[in-house]
């Protein structure tokens, strides 16, 4: 009876109560109850004009939070579990097929789309185009175009790019989960409101061009020098570093004066009626014995004034076969990246409506199409977001394969498991009674729940679980251990000559306890201000576990032991 009613005073202590209620909450936050058994594979994210996008598949911009996820469950009655039963179920699709795909936010209907290859021929063909002529008028000519053949060679792919199903809503680094890593220096050093700038401008740019998953977030050395850290999972290292280090400076210029400039456009096309490849300015074609270049084309608005201007600048070119006598030159960051040719109609006219091109090679004409449009999304990003403001260094770039992730995530669980088990079997041997030693065990087990809860609640922090912060919680819980056994050590060997209440004994215990933290919070502050990378994250970590363990759970366990060794 006597253990009964010491295990009731236990649960009913409102200090332990405290423990356990943020335990229970902070397991929720992290979506480890509710995702166990969840099956099916996760939309990382849609490309724009795609069968997928059309049929209404979108990914939340910008949150990666379980809750925001697409998972697939179900495609045509088959139940997707993994990311072969996706490959299965998506191979062998046939043109204008219809494909059903339920999601856990909706069902949707997708229609399969052909894979066109688009020939150009020797032979022209007289064809209407439309001219803008200004904001509310058009006009159109008849002009002489390449004849063209269009021929299905394929499926088109239905435009998901998707990975396994989420099991908990804790974001994990790129040395667990695998990606890149990539620190830029800015040229110079950026006052508050114009890092933020930077920072959001970033964060758009990479969202827009396709990318999920992403971190971007600055830091400092102790030196004072400023950084940002991008990180992005399941990137590759060209694809990051060619879309973060450009500034993004573009400008057109006429006989090297400059007409408009990135911030003068006021819309850029992205659908697939007016982008894609540019079948009139020749499309695909073989550009060596070994290799074949495909052009793309997008439009863009302009601004009334960068219209204006552009009039002003051709009124003065004379013509030459059909065409001024000076070029669009297209720079991008200072460099020229395009060179288009004016048609003499529109000599002295304040157009708004430009078509910008360029082109894309490769081995074959299907490598030499995706690298045509990886340079059309990445130049139509830049333009959409505009330039940054100020240019950036890449530093320091890691990558990290997802297969080694797994091993580090597998390794890591394994040493804490290790470690744990030591740690009871040593104080087991030490106090011979277990009712200290289990009651510690769990004690570091609460805590590491709870800041693996502060973790996915506290998204704003930018927080990921990586080989740091696991670093930080061993030495959250080894900390927290020195921690019990002194309130142990306090009530189990009292005062030195004279009998102590528990209320002494803690107080003595509680006041090491206090110093050894502030110590540490003193220590770790600096880290979590001005620290980059690594030492950010294992200072936040042990920040936030010391203040668990030192406020939630030693009471608790202060408590426990309280009312554990009070003599029957």
């Amino acid at each position: 009876m006597a253990a009964k009613s010491k295990l009731r005073r236990i649960v009913t202590d409102p200090r332990v109560i405290i423990a356990i209620v943020a335990v229970l909450i902070s397991i929720a936050s992290t979506g480890i109850p509710f995702s166990l058994g969840r099956e099916g594979v996760v939309v990382s994210s849609v490309e724009k004009g795609s069968a997928a996008f059309e049929a209404g598949i979108h990914t939340a911009e910008g949150d990666t939070s379980l809750k925001s996820k697409e998972v697939i469950e179900n495609i045509d009655g088959t139940r997707i579990r993994t990311l072969p039963d996706y490959a299965s179920s998506v191979s062998g699709l046939k043109v204008n097929q219809s494909i059903s795909i339920e999601t856990n936010k909706g069902s949707y209907l997708l229609i399969v789309k052909p894979q066109i290859d688009v020939r150009v021929l020797p032979e022209q063909e007289e064809k209407n185009i439309t001219v803008v002529i200004n904001a509310t008028a058009n006009e159109t000519r008849k002009t002489l175009v390449n004849k063209t053949v269009e021929e299905i060679i394929g499926v088109e792919d239905l435009g998901l790019k998707v990975a396994n199903a989420p099991k908990t809503n804790l974001r994990l680094g790129l040395d667990l989960q695998g990606g890149t890593r990539v620190m830029l220096k800015p040229e110079k050093k950026l006052v508050k409101g114009d890092l933020e700038l930077l920072i959001a401008n970033m964060n758009k740019r990479l969202n827009l061009f396709g990318l999920s998953d992403i971190v971007v977030r600055d830091a400092s050395d102790l030196s004072g020098n400023q950084f940002i850290m991008v990180e992005v999972a399941g990137a590759n290292e060209n694809e990051v570093k060619d879309l973060i280090a450009k500034q993004g400076k573009f400008e057109a210029k006429i006989a090297n004066q400059s007409v408009f400039t990135g911030s003068q456009i006021i819309d850029v096309c992205r659908s697939a009626t007016c982008s894609g490849i540019d079948v009139q300015g020749g499309g695909c074609f073989q550009s060596s014995s070994s290799g074949t270049s495909c052009r793309f084309y997008f439009t863009i608005t302009l601004s009334q004034e960068a219209a204006a201007r552009q009039a002003a600048a051709t009124a003065k070119l004379s013509v030459v076969n059909d065409y001024l006598s000076q070029p669009l030159d297209l720079y991008l960051d200072d460099e020229l990246v395009d060179t288009l040719q004016i048609g003499q109609e529109l000599k002295g006219s304040a157009v708004t409506s430009v078509r910008i091109s360029g082109s894309g090679s490769g081995s074959s004409r299907k490598s030499a199409t995706s690298d045509a449009v990886l340079k059309m999304k990445r130049l139509q990003t830049i333009l959409v977001t505009g330039s940054l403001p100020v240019k950036l260094e890449v530093v320091r770039t890691d990558t990290i394969s997802p297969i080694l992730g797994e091993q580090f995530l597998r390794n890591a669980l394994k040493t804490g498991f290790i470690a744990i088990l030591f740690v009871v079997i040593i104080l087991g041997i030490a106090y011979r009674k277990l009712q200290i030693a289990i009651p510690i065990m769990f004690t570091g087990l609460f805590e590491i729940f709870i800041i693996l809860g502060f973790a996915s609640i506290l998204p704003f922090l930018s927080w990921t679980i990586d080989l740091a912060a696991i670093a930080g919680i061993i030495a959250t819980v080894g900390t927290g251990v020195n921690d019990q056994i002194i309130i142990t050590d306090e009530a189990l060997k009292g005062g030195h000559g004279r009998i102590l209440s528990w209320k002494e004994k803690f107080k003595s215990a509680f006041s090491v306890i206090f110093g050894a933290y502030f110590t540490v919070l003193v220590a770790m502050l600096p880290l979590f201000a001005i620290g980059a990378g690594m030492l950010k994250g294992f200072a936040l970590t042990t920040i936030i576990g010391m203040s668990v363990g030192v406020f939630i759970t030693r009471p608790a366990y202060a408590k426990i032991v309280e009312i554990l060794m009070e003599k029957d």
